[in-house]
């Protein structure tokens, strides 16, 4: 039971009337003893009164005093800050399924880390919260369009095939095309729900040309895009330098090509879309990557009422001090 803030502070000076019970009862029991030691026939005050009382005849007020103290925080409405999930946002995950992802620099392979810890996102997040999968390579493509139904995610997740290229822009441009059209259909808000997009990739962009800024569907132009539409791109950079992977030739022979990750684009593409960026190279790092942005995205907190557990802890105490007073002495007391 913890509590940060207390919305009737006042009521927590009825805690001066529980101290004040509690010094009464104190006076009343000193008083009671004074009055024994005044019996004039200490013999008969021996037969009629016992030489040490029992503590426990003091149970059931400390008990009832204590609950009183409980309903006294309960009365004050003490609040706690709360994870709330958030029901209401999309979240776009948007994944890179190019042939760089068969690089087994991170084992067994980079497409198959990827896809298990993906699925773990999905499973992490509250069951009311939009979810769309895009995948790109050469082109994008959007996999499941935002849902509730988070095992149609997972499936689409599961089913991902590699393709030659990268166009990261294209995954971007895609995952907004997605998002509109998802706040077009629910309306009925002065503003859409929150969006994000989750992006990952292991690689620098190749379609178009990275050294074509100017470009509308280049990743740093999608990125800026994403910024004037109030959705943040939350950017996995995933993979290790010295990746590399086989590409067959002609001949039958094959070439070891590599495919190291570019994390300074995905830094770039972060910050240009006002959202955050991680590095992942290793399954382990991955998945603690996606912890955290299940803990962003998926609940926000909030602060609410905590009067509960201290009202319902202070009302049994105060019945259990009756019911001891009641079983004990036969009397309250």
């Amino acid at each position: 039971m913890s509590i940060s803030h207390f919305t009737a502070l006042i009521w927590l000076a009825f805690l001066v009337v529980v101290a004040l019970i509690a010094l009464g009862y104190v006076l009343v029991q000193r008083g009671r003893h004074k009055h024994m030691l005044r019996f004039s026939n200490m013999e008969l005050l021996e037969k009629v009164a016992p030489s040490r009382p029992s503590p426990l005849r003091h149970v059931p007020i400390a008990l009832m005093l204590v609950g009183l103290v409980l309903l006294t925080i309960a009365a004050a409405g003490p609040t706690s800050v709360q994870k709330v999930p958030r029901n209401r946002a999309t979240v776009m995950l948007v994944m890179d399924v190019s042939l760089s992802m068969e690089a087994t620099d991170v084992a067994p392979s980079r497409i198959q880390v990827a896809k298990k810890a993906g699925k773990e996102f999905v499973d992490g997040l509250p069951t009311g919260l939009n979810i769309g999968f895009v995948t790109f390579a050469g082109t994008a493509s959007v996999m499941v369009s935002p849902t509730t139904n988070h095992e149609s995610v997972k499936a689409a997740i599961d089913n991902v095939k590699l393709a030659e290229r990268t166009a990261t822009g294209e995954g971007i441009l895609t995952a907004l095309q997605a998002i509109e059209t998802l706040a077009s259909v629910l309306g009925g808000g002065q503003e859409p729900p929150p969006a994000r997009i989750v992006l990952m990739s292991d690689g620098k962009q190749t379609v178009p040309s990275f050294d074509d800024v100017d470009n509308p569907r280049h990743e740093f132009v999608a990125a800026r895009l994403a910024k004037t539409k109030n959705v943040p791109i939350s950017t996995i950079s995933f993979g290790t330098s010295w990746g590399s992977v086989e590409i067959p030739r002609e001949d039958g022979s094959s070439e070891k090509v590599p495919v190291a990750v570019d994390d300074d684009a995905m830094r770039e593409l972060a910050r240009l879309s006002g959202g955050d960026f991680y590095t992942a190279a290793s399954a382990q790092e991955l998945t603690k990557v996606y912890d955290t942005l299940e803990e962003q995205i998926g609940f926000e907190l909030t602060r609410g009422d905590a009067s509960r557990p201290w009202l319902l802890l202070g009302m049994l105490l105060v019945a259990a001090g009756i019911v001891t007073g009641l079983l004990y002495r036969q009397r309250l007391p």
